[in-house]
């Protein structure tokens, strides 16, 4: 028997071990992802094993609806990739022809990937790719509307806490959500193991004006990835 689908947010759902989003381009998959139609609303199927963002809604213990950006939000994306994961979140943030009104800034360094970006901003307003180091302000700042309710990193680089502090810190209003993503590969300059190096990064964000709400681990989707989601304190700023 299907189990009953579980709304998470607007354009969220859950089914068992799966994750849907409201798609915001009927009839189009992003790469190759399942769709499927329900009382003529078009899902995409959200895949845990590529995006760190539905793996952690999946592994989370508290309420997975917490770690999702709410409809018509400003939204930055810090290292969008080939836009997948940004899809999903241009879904739930924007919707058909974005009659949210909300705006999804993805920043990726890549070229080839940025033109898979710049392509699926041609059928998605309101998601805005930049070309760009997503560990600059400068190369977000001419793009963003306003502050940001909600960020996540995905950097494959060394001090990944410290960028995310420091991008945070410029960018995320007080009371906005953050989640980053860090792969304990990255932070070779660490000593110790795949543990101490997420507890290293732990301190660092909790020294910063950023209130650790939960580690994720991300074991069985994403090997050696930890998801944690942050929210900047209403007094920072």
């Amino acid at each position: 028997m299907a189990r009953k689908p579980v709304k998470l947010a607007w354009g969220v759902r859950r089914e068992g071990r799966s994750l849907w989003t409201r798609n915001a381009v009927r009839g189009v998959s992003v790469r190759g992802e399942r769709r499927k139609t329900d009382s003529r609303i078009e899902w995409r199927s959200w895949d845990p094993t590529r995006s760190k963002v539905a793996a952690a809604l999946l592994r989370t213990d508290g309420d997975p609806s917490r770690l999702l950006p709410k409809t018509g939000s400003t939204c930055l994306y810090l290292g969008a990739s080939f836009g997948s994961t940004v899809s999903h979140i241009h879904d739930q943030v924007c919707g058909s022809l974005n009659h949210h009104g909300g705006q999804v800034v993805a920043v990726e360094i890549a070229p080839r990937a940025m033109r898979d970006l710049s392509e699926l901003s041609r059928r998605r307003p309101g998601l805005v790719p930049v070309l760009g180091d997503a560990r600059k302000p400068q190369t977000v700042a001419p793009y963003i509307r306003n502050q940001a309710d909600w960020i996540h990193q995905d950097l494959s680089i060394a001090d990944q806490a410290e960028t995310f502090v420091r991008m945070s810190g410029t960018f995320l209003r007080p009371g906005g959500t953050g989640l980053l993503s860090l792969k304990a590969a990255s932070e070779r300059s660490s000593d110790g193991d795949d543990d101490s190096r997420f507890a290293k990064a732990a301190k660092i964000l909790r020294e910063s004006d950023l209130e650790v709400i939960e580690r994720i681990d991300l074991k069985g989707l994403e090997e050696q990835h930890v998801v944690f989601l942050v929210r900047k304190t209403v007094n920072s700023g």
